[in-house]
Formats: structure tokens, C-alpha cells, sequence
């Protein structure tokens, strides 16, 4: 098991590093994949060595990955190739943000005489043009920047409105030889915006609420069966049902707000966006989530950090009182070989940092090193909200945590940071198997994400440390418990 468990991890790794490294360095591939798996290496050799049954060292999982990643950056921009046309190519023409249709819409060609209209939108002091290009689905400017990111787009922005009106998206994107670059893409979405039934079609409150009717039923199914209820007695007695509804309730609670908050900062920066849509699932946890969608570019960076910070910030909060509430209610059982981080009936809170301290706050002396869990209903949900919570921090991609990092940093460190965390969650698949399943669907998600209309101002020192915080939660939340803390608390 542990030989095809690791040769399917170092196939993994090197088809992740292949794609996102093999262009942009000339550090040989299979240099990058070594160092990458030299982790997974020592703790394979430790577990051939001493097996299962004496875990690795803390520090031994801790500085190798820590050495290896510094490694890695290293050895990654030591071979760093010089940026070409086909590495600079703007990525935002193809964002499905900005093109939600799926058929491509050609540029109009600009006359000689709007070309000259186009220069003079870029004033000297601002931003000194140098030439224009013209690709099959934009026009790409580029230049010497010669004052601050912020005041050039806002002010360029300004003049090609001027004189193009509403016909062209501005976009403002990062380049590989930091010299930053103008794009403008054609604004499909501008008579949409004008018609004002669009707005009712894009909402459907209708729909909304029929999904959440049916996510509260099949999650309230879903939660009589954690509350131990015979589902076939209901037909006897309904009244069994309603054993449900806590975990029903609470799931539906943290799902909603988590949604909400994205949904409600995306109105305040004016985001066309859904309204927050339920999944229903008549099995496994009864939703499988809830999602919006946004139909409109996001402007800079600090409104795609605030967009996207906002919905794991209001989850945790939500999810806190009903998880403490839960645990608090919750029953003591001994700890046997058959507990788990999936297993609700017998669950070990060590396995989460978090889980373990809010634990031990709310059962006191109860918990103790030969306890676990058998959790009530809602402390069922509230866990899940801390997972939802994780998986959403995970900076990689699409992500919430993708985007974060991506406002924090810029796409191009984001795409490096996507890559260090997909390889680290497959680490940890190594000591905790319940993520293998969840690193491997990280594998397949993209890196790179649709950039803001203005990629390039970056963001202030207070979203920089809320950023940072938010990692430091997804951390705290995934790691397991370190035994030093574990005897600090007793259990």
C-alpha cells in the first residue's frame, strides 16, 4: 500500500510541476520533483523503518518541508527564464469573468485616427506608452509606468471612457519583467448591464428558495440518521424527523452566511452577482454546499480580497457557538482504533488543532488522553463548518484562499503558493488518509485564477495581516495536535 500510495503521489508531483514549471525555468524538472518529494521520501523510510504504529517526529515532518520549499523557490528562480511574448499573453481576454458567454466575441478594429485617440488617453506623466499590439480578442498597451498603480488605472481609465465610452473593459495586469501592462477587451456584458430586467433574471429568488427547501429536507433526513432515528419507523411516527433538524439547521446556518458574505460584499463593490444557491444531496451530509456567481468583473484587488475573505470570515463565526453549543452537549466515549476524523459516533479531536482546544473548553475534565467524541447533531454541523472553512482557505486557485493570496501577493507568487500547497496537503494525506481524497481533487484544480480589473495596486497593511490570519486559521484548523500541547492540556 505504501509503495503505490507513493508512486501515485511522485506522478502527481511531477505532472504538477511539469505544467506549471516547465516554461518559465530551466532547472531541470526532475531536480524540482526531487526536492518536492524528498519529504514523502523521509517520512516513507521512517514508517518502512519503524511502522505505522511509532508516528514520525513533529520536527522531522516540520524542517524537512520547510527546507524544501525554500529550496525549491530557490532553485526555481535561480533557472528563471526571461519573460516572451507567449509568457506575457494577458490572461484576463479568456476569464471567464469577463467573457460569461463561452463563444469568443472578435475585437471591432480600431481606425488609424482612434488609434491616435487611444495614445492620447495615456498621458506621458502617468503612463509613457511605448507600443500597442493587437491580439484576436484584444489590445494590449504596453509602457513605462510613472506614478502610482492606482491613480494610473483610475486615470486612464478615465480618458479611454472618454473617449470610447462603455465599448472596452480596462484591464491593469502585472508583467514578468515588472513593467505593468494595459488590456483592452471588448465589453460584452455593457448592454446587459443597461437593461434593467437583467438584474431580476440574474437573482431568481424563486429558484433560490426552492433549493434551500429541498437542502433543509434532505439535510433533515440526513441529520435523524447521525440522531440515530430508524428511518424506517417515520412513516409510524414523522414526529422522528424532527430529531434532524439541529443538524439541519446549523449546517444550513454556516453554509448560508458563509455565502451571504461573499454575496453582500460582492453588492457593496457593485459585483453583479446570484443570490446564494443550495445544493441538495439525499445522501452522505444531505447539501453538497452552496455557491454565487459573479457576472461581472472585480475591479482591483482589495475588492477581490474582501469578496473573498468575507465568506470564511462570516462561516467561523457562525460556525463558533453552534460547534462549542454542540460539543458542549456532546457524549464522552473511550478511544479506540476505530476513531477518525470522518467518524461523528467516536471522533478524536486531535487530529485538528482547533477542534482540539475548543474541545477541552467545552468538556473540561471530561476529556481526557483516552477520550473521544460522540457528537451531538449540531456539533456534527459545526464541524463541518470548520472543514468547509478549510477547504475554502486552501490558496490555491478558485479557491477563496486562491484569491486571497492572489490579492495579497499577485497571481504570478499565487501560482507558486497554489503549487507549495498542493504538494503539502498530499504530505499531510501521508499522516491524516481523510485528505488524500481532497489533494488529489486539488491536483486538478487550476492555479491561476481571473484577474481584477486593476491586477496590479496592491493592498493595504491591514488586509495584508487579516490575510495572514486567515492562513494561520486554515493552519490551526488542519494540523493535527501537537503531543507537547496535547500533555500541556491533558488529553
Amino acid at each position: 500500500m505504501t509503495f503505490w500510495f507513493l508512486l501515485l503521489l511522485g506522478l502527481a508531483t511531477y505532472l504538477m510541476v511539469q505544467r506549471s514549471a516547465a516554461n518559465i525555468t530551466r532547472t531541470p524538472i526532475w531536480l524540482l520533483w526531487l526536492v518536492l518529494m524528498t519529504p514523502a521520501l523521509l517520512l516513507t523510510g521512517w514508517t518502512l523503518r519503524y511502522g505505522i504504529k511509532q508516528p514520525p517526529p513533529s520536527a522531522l515532518i516540520i524542517w524537512s518541508s520547510i527546507v524544501c520549499i525554500l529550496l525549491y523557490w530557490l532553485l526555481f528562480q535561480w533557472g528563471r527564464t526571461t519573460p516572451t511574448d507567449k509568457q506575457t499573453e494577458p490572461q484576463a481576454p479568456t476569464s471567464p469573468v469577463i467573457h460569461p458567454t463561452a463563444e469568443p466575441v472578435p475585437v471591432r478594429p480600431i481606425e488609424p485616427t482612434e488609434e491616435s485617440q487611444l495614445r492620447n488617453c495615456f498621458p506621458w506623466s502617468v503612463y509613457y506608452i511605448q507600443n500597442i499590439e493587437y491580439r484576436p480578442q484584444a489590445i494590449i498597451c504596453r509602457g513605462q509606468l510613472r506614478t502610482t498603480p492606482n491613480q494610473a488605472y483610475q486615470r486612464i481609465k478615465a480618458n479611454i471612457e472618454v473617449e470610447f465610452g462603455d465599448r472596452f473593459l480596462v484591464i491593469f495586469q502585472e508583467g514578468i519583467n515588472g513593467k505593468p501592462f494595459f488590456v483592452l477587451v471588448p465589453n460584452t456584458q455593457a448592454a446587459k448591464d443597461n437593461n434593467r430586467n437583467q438584474t431580476e433574471q440574474l437573482t431568481r429568488p424563486g429558484l433560490a428558495l426552492l433549493l434551500l427547501a429541498a437542502t433543509l429536507v434532505t439535510t433533515t433526513l440526513v441529520g435523524a440518521r447521525i440522531a440515530g432515528v430508524d428511518i424506517t419507523k417515520l412513516e409510524s411516527d414523522p414526529t422522528l424527523l424532527l430529531q434532524g433538524l439541529p443538524y439541519a439547521i446549523g449546517l444550513i446556518t454556516i453554509l448560508g452566511i458563509h455565502e451571504l458574505g461573499h454575496y453582500l460584499t460582492a453588492r457593496f463593490y457593485k459585483i453583479r452577482s446570484t443570490l446564494p444557491y443550495f445544493i441538495p444531496m439525499p445522501f452522505f451530509l444531505g447539501t453538497f454546499g452552496a455557491f454565487i456567481q459573479m457576472r461581472s468583473p472585480v475591479p482591483n484587488r482589495k475588492a477581490l480580497f474582501d469578496v473573498s475573505i468575507a465568506g470564511p470570515i462570516a462561516g467561523f463565526i457562525a460556525t463558533l457557538p453552534l460547534l462549542m453549543w454542540g460539543l458542549a452537549h456532546s457524549n464522552i466515549v473511550p478511544l479506540t482504533e476505530k476513531n477518525g476524523i470522518l467518524n461523528p459516533d467516536a471522533l478524536n479531536p486531535k487530529y485538528s488543532i482547533l477542534l482540539a482546544l475548543l474541545s477541552k473548553i467545552a468538556l473540561g475534565s471530561q476529556l481526557n488522553a483516552q477520550s473521544a467524541i460522540d457528537l451531538h447533531p449540531l456539533a456534527v454541523a459545526g464541524f463541518l463548518g470548520l472543514i468547509v472553512t478549510a477547504l475554502n482557505l486552501m490558496p490555491v486557485g478558485q479557491l477563496d484562499g486562491g484569491h486571497i493570496v492572489h490579492a495579497m501577493f499577485g497571481q504570478r507568487t499565487a501560482i507558486m503558493i497554489g503549487q507549495v500547497a498542493r504538494l503539502l496537503l498530499l504530505l499531510l494525506s501521508l499522516v491524516q488518509s481523510e485528505f488524500f481524497v481532497w489533494a488529489i481533487i486539488l491536483l486538478f484544480l487550476p492555479l491561476i485564477d481571473e484577474p481584477a480589473l486593476n491586477d496590479v495596486s496592491e493592498l493595504d497593511n491591514k488586509r495584508d495581516i487579516l490575510g495572514l490570519i486567515a492562513m494561520g486559521l486554515l493552519i490551526i484548523i488542519v494540523l493535527p495536535l501537537p503531543q507537547a500541547i496535547a500533555n500541556l492540556l491533558q488529553i
